[in-house]
């Protein structure tokens, strides 16, 4: 009785929701409906297992992905990507109406805290889950963060390269700065800076394996007495630095620490420095990480909207030099790693197993969609403690290469009053 009740509740719900394209669910019992427009042509899934339709139904957010993982949820000739478009587009839309927003003070109240050994068990959880998993998706320098397509017939190691110098011109690297990155991965970004010219380059991470992955780079490199790799959590940092940079690491922050995080950035920026803090973020106000993202992939994560960002860093009289938000670049990066990940899913099975290969497949497709339909962005914000940090106009960043950015930031100091 229970599942004929919430067979007819999902029939229901799916019957008022689906108007934009063609759903073809097929129920446990074998009855087929078709939901939507009849003309289009059809994402056909089947629900295997009547227990699944009273938890779908109650937490879809966290059981969709359950299903699928578990094999309860199944697709006949199409991807969990395309189910997956056709539910953002007609219960999401894109102004993202439906999604489940809250305010600040709720943002907080659902993160517990983050000390650091909690950071590093999440951080763990993640990133230390091997490099040959990466491997199979990254480009060729292990990106794991948003690409910069400066042309869209861009490959994804060019949109990856091209995001590094994007980057290297706002922090307008000039020999003999000493340069921290903050979640330095595996070392990419670090080894580059260096190559442009700084100094002396303190990486660190909380991933043992991305520790030991970037040390070994340095050292192939020729770069291990300039670039130094260090597992730390950057509330034991001390000392001063020119330039700081931080790339895919706010989101693990947690919204209770904004204010600690952007304290210490504060106290380790030089007076003329200048931090570049690069980050998913939402359009929206604040609000709450997905259930099924905080369970199964990034625990503690929280992506956090611009003004959550702002009350901190305004109270610590940091000047925001330029604040950038790249839209659907990430849309683009997910979809480059979901194809290179599936062209290689036998290995991932290897690796793992085959409910690994559809939780991973179900990550990608949904983060796609959070930025391709969804309320999320990357920014990119510039700090500095002096306004004149870098170059009163922007020209700066679109010149041909970050050592001529350095050039004209360092032309833009020498002129100062």
């Amino acid at each position: 009785m229970c599942v004929a009740i919430g067979a007819k509740l999902l029939d229901r719900l799916l019957k008022r929701q689906i108007q934009i394209g063609r759903l073809d669910l097929t129920y446990p019992d074998g009855g087929k409906i078709i939901y939507g427009q009849r003309t289009a042509v059809p994402v056909r899934a089947q629900i295997k297992d009547a227990r699944w339709i009273g938890r779908i139904l109650r937490n879809p957010e966290l059981r969709v992905g359950e299903a699928y993982m578990d094999g309860a949820l199944t697709l006949c000739d199409r991807s969990i990507y395309h189910l997956l478009d056709l539910v953002w587009t007609n219960i999401y839309g894109d102004d993202g109406t439906a999604q489940n927003r809250g305010s600040a003070w709720l943002s907080r109240m659902m993160q517990g805290p983050n000390p650091p050994s909690r950071a590093r068990r999440n951080v763990a959880h993640h990133y230390d889950l091997g490099d040959a998993l990466y491997r199979l998706f990254l480009d060729d320098d292990m990106q794991y963060s948003c690409a910069y397509f400066a042309r869209p017939d861009m490959s994804l190691d060019e949109a990856q390269a091209a995001k590094k110098a994007h980057i290297a011109r706002k922090l307008a690297i000039k020999p003999g700065h000493r340069v921290l990155d903050i979640g330095s991965g595996w070392g990419g970004l670090a080894l580059g800076l260096a190559r442009l010219g700084a100094s002396d380059v303190l990486g660190i991470t909380l991933s043992s394996e991305q520790l030991a992955t970037a040390r070994k780079r340095a050292t192939e490199q020729g770069l291990g007495n300039q670039v130094h790799f260090e597992l730390a959590d950057y509330r034991s940092l001390d000392g001063q630095f020119d330039r700081i940079v931080s790339v895919g690491m706010l989101e693990h922050v947690g919204a209770r620490h904004y204010s600690e995080y952007f304290a210490r950035i504060a106290r380790l920026l030089s007076d003329d420095g200048v931090a570049l803090i690069h980050t998913i973020g939402r359009t929206t106000p604040p609000g709450v990480t997905n259930p099924w993202i905080d369970k199964y992939i990034f625990p503690g994560g929280y992506i956090p909207a611009l003004s959550e960002l702002m009350r901190h860093i305004e109270q610590l009289r940091l000047h925001v030099l330029d604040i950038e938000v790249l839209r659907l670049h990430y849309a683009e990066t997910l979809r480059a790693w979901r194809k290179r990940f599936l062209d290689n899913a036998d290995q991932a099975a290897a690796l793992y197993d085959e409910r690994f290969v559809r939780m991973w497949d179900f990550y990608l497709s949904g983060s796609e969609l959070s930025f391709r339909h969804g309320d999320h962005v990357v920014f990119q914000l510039q700090l500095g403690r002096r306004q004149d940090a870098v170059p009163l106009v922007r020209d700066y960043l679109y010149l041909r290469s970050p050592q001529d950015a350095a050039t004209a930031a360092n032309s833009a100091a020498t002129q100062r009053v």
